[in-house]
């Protein structure tokens, strides 16, 4: 098992952190939004750093803050979760 921190101090450092996860747990766009009841565009776009309103005021709040998100998982060799 190998363990993954990745920091993120924007949209589009969000989306490149979720699809490494997603890709080391061997899922694809169509599995992940078929289990989550969302359209696999959503997934594409929040993975693209795709600018929303809601993405950009949370990332501008935190960096007035002093603030980042950190995401900590925890993969096995054969990517499962």
């Amino acid at each position: 098992m190998a363990d993954y921190l990745l920091t993120a101090r924007s949209p589009e450092a969000l989306g490149q952190a979720l699809a490494r996860l997603r890709t080391k747990r061997g899922v694809t766009q169509d599995e992940l939004a078929e289990a989550l009841g969302i359209s696999r565009r959503y997934i594409y776009e929040l993975e693209s750093g795709k600018p929303n309103l809601y993405a950009t005021r949370i990332f501008e709040l935190l960096r007035e803050l002093g603030a980042h998100i950190e995401i900590h998982a925890r993969v096995d060799d054969e990517g499962q979760h």
